[in-house]
């Protein structure tokens, strides 16, 4: 029995010094695994600061407010509330371009040579722009936009649109805008395209259809009311919105104003005074459940000076003074979070005086009839969304008076002037468009004869880079 014993707490002992050894062993597994875990997280925290800090040298606009009001207000840089970097002060850059395939019954030639009696007639254009859109008959690169924006200072924003075409660019529009007058005030100042009416405030790559209304095209020129100026607005403090505002502008839109005077032979007519352009607007909008209403009324007023004493086809000229009314209502109703249908019309109302200049048969100039043209017309559009990508459309333009008086006597012009159009779109992206138009343009004429264009327009817009919101 005693051996027995003692071979038993020999065999005790021995599995005692394994099991401690075997324990001491794994103690050491674990602090090497504790180390590697430690490593990778200093790793890790490592490299989520890198990514802050880079984070830090890139800032969102708002942050680009902040570094500006930073820099001018030492109220602010006893926070440093984030360090100054370069990076903060550089603009929003995007750059969209407009191509399109054009089918028409009528050749380019005599499409350009088409006119609306007593409204608009063609002659060459020296801008650029987004003039000629469509223009051709085939694959047309209608225009490349370079839109540039960033905050000057506390004080001021700055915007600046560039269009390019295949004949060279031109700097459409460059304004800066207040950023916090007191009393609800915006001050406006630069070259920009003006707030008469609701369509002319945008650029052609927001538009629901590839055309531009007739409307447009007759009062404000393929262009449209785009002029160098200073504007100021003021937002009522009202429940809803009411903004009236005003604009003191160049004028000189040679479609139904102008600026530059003219002489041939004896005959010497004066430029105008400058600023020759005058325009005051009032706009409101509201809700009624899921309907959404804007409402405006616009007016305009300036002299006009009209100098096409070189066209070959028909010289002449125009000196006069321009009074311009519109009256524009869009309502939208939102179906839900992405679907709904919007009804949107303008109304042009424009009366026009003065005295028209043209070559007797001995190719002196002379200035007798008086003219006074008193014209107006509309459009109206239905547009629907059917889901996050497709919308559809039709749209009816009308000019509806036109009454022209030469010396008294009323002249024999047609006033039933109509266009109507329908659009499907695909947009994959909000940075990307395909859009089918097709419709007939019956108020183009020739030498008194009526030709109707009857044409299809496979358009399509593309846009990268950083781009505000549009305005519904």
């Amino acid at each position: 029995m005693k051996k027995l014993a003692l071979l038993l707490g020999i065999f005790s002992l021995s599995f005692a010094q394994e099991s401690l050894e075997e324990l001491k062993r794994q103690l050491e597994e674990q602090r090497k695994i504790i180390k590697e875990l430690e490593k990778k997280i200093e790793a890790l925290e490592k490299a989520q600061k890198g990514q802050e800090e880079k984070k830090a040298e890139r800032p969102l606009p708002a942050d680009r407010s902040l570094q500006l009001r930073a820099k001018y207000d030492d109220r602010l840089k006893a926070y440093q509330i984030t360090p100054l970097r370069q990076t903060a002060f550089l603009p929003d850059i995007a750059f969209i371009v407009d191509t399109s395939l054009v089918g028409r019954n009528r050749k380019d030639e005599e499409y350009k040579s088409l006119e609306i009696p007593g409204l608009f007639h063609a002659h060459k254009h020296e801008g650029h722009g987004h003039a000629g859109l469509n223009e051709k008959r085939g694959f047309n690169l209608n225009y490349g936009e370079l839109y540039l924006y960033a905050p000057v200072d506390p004080y001021f924003d700055l915007y600046a649109t560039i269009p390019f075409s295949e004949e060279g660019s031109e700097l459409e529009e460059a304004y800066a805008v207040t950023r916090g007058l007191p009393f609800g005030f915006q001050l406006k100042v630069g070259k920009f395209r003006s707030s008469f009416g609701r369509l002319n405030a945008q650029h052609p790559h927001t538009w629901d259809f590839a055309t531009q209304p007739l409307i447009n095209k007759v009062f404000l020129g393929e262009d449209g009311l785009v002029e160098k100026g200073i504007g100021l607005n003021w937002l009522a403090p009202t429940p809803f919105y009411l903004l009236f505002g005003a604009e003191v502008l160049q004028g000189e839109n040679e479609q139904s104003f102008g600026t530059d005077g003219f002489e041939k032979g004896t005959v010497k007519v004066s430029d105008t005074r400058k600023p020759n352009l005058y325009v005051g607007y009032v706009k409101t909008s509201f809700d009624i459940g899921n309907l959404s209403l804007l409402a405006g009324l616009s007016y305009a007023q300036g002299k006009a000076r009209i100098n096409h004493l070189e066209d070959e086809d028909n010289p002449h000229a125009f000196a006069g003074k321009t009074k311009l009314y519109g009256l524009d209502l869009t309502a939208r109703y939102q179906i839900d979070s992405i679907r709904y249908i919007s009804l949107q019309g303008e109304y042009m109302y424009r009366d026009q005086k003065g005295i028209r200049y043209n070559f007797d048969q001995n190719s002196n100039l002379i200035g007798s009839p008086y003219i006074t043209k008193k014209q107006g017309g509309f459009y109206l559009q239905l547009v629907g969304r059917i889901n996050k990508q497709w919308r559809v459309g039709i749209q009816y333009n009308l000019i509806n008076k036109n009454t022209v008086k030469v010396d008294g006597t009323k002249e024999d012009l047609p006033k039933n002037l109509p266009a109507y159009y329908a659009m499907v779109e695909y947009g994959p992206t909000e940075f990307s468009r395909i859009r089918l138009q097709f419709g007939e343009n019956r108020a183009f004429y020739k030498d008194g004869v009526r030709k109707p264009v009857k044409e299809v327009i496979l358009q399509f817009n593309f846009a990268i880079g950083a781009h505000g919101a549009h305005p519904f």
